[in-house]
């Protein structure tokens, strides 16, 4: 099991992960390509998520995303996607519109994301539903910091991952 949704049972026998994993990508030295850490940073400091509901800062990881991945019901990924769309527009894709995701790829986190869901679909551990929630970036640029149009979407990214989980029945409080 991964270091994040590693835990143990009283017993000492690993444990089932969460259900719902809650992934943010990206890398912060490249200004909004590092939105999906922003995303998740903002979900710990600001609500209380019910168990069986996991955050994970995944930072650039590729194949070691592996054991974090499998076998969840529900997989929410925040990342910055290229959509052709202005910058700071907001997207949810699900079902078949999430491989197309990964054939407009932003950096090369994205295409190992790819692998590690094709391994866990060739395995029959791919979670049961994937959801990818994006923003077109400004910038790119190896700096610190969201720019101002990617950072004023943060809410409606949040928004729109709280919108999932209380679909999927979780209670979400501030």
């Amino acid at each position: 099991m991964g270091a994040a949704a590693q835990t143990l049972a009283m017993d000492g026998i690993d444990a089932q992960p969460a259900p719902v994993l809650i992934l943010g990508l990206g890398n912060i030295l490249l200004a909004d390509e590092g939105v999906g850490v922003a995303v998740i940073e903002r979900l710990q400091k600001h609500y209380r998520l019910p168990e069986g509901v996991e955050l994970l800062d995944g930072g650039t990881s590729g194949m070691t995303l592996l054991d974090d991945l499998r076998n969840r019901d529900i997989l929410i990924v925040v990342d910055a996607v290229r959509t052709g769309q202005p910058p700071g527009t907001v997207v949810v894709l699900k079902g078949e519109q999430v491989p197309a995701f990964f054939r407009s790829k932003v950096s090369p986190h994205q295409l190992a994301l790819s692998d590690v869901l094709a391994v866990l679909t060739l395995t029959g551990e791919k979670p049961l539903d994937v959801t990818v929630i994006g923003v077109e970036p400004l910038s790119l640029e190896t700096r610190l910091g969201l720019s101002d149009v990617v950072d004023g979407r943060l809410d409606t990214m949040i928004g729109q991952v709280i919108d999932e989980l209380q679909a999927a029945g979780c209670r979400i409080e501030r």
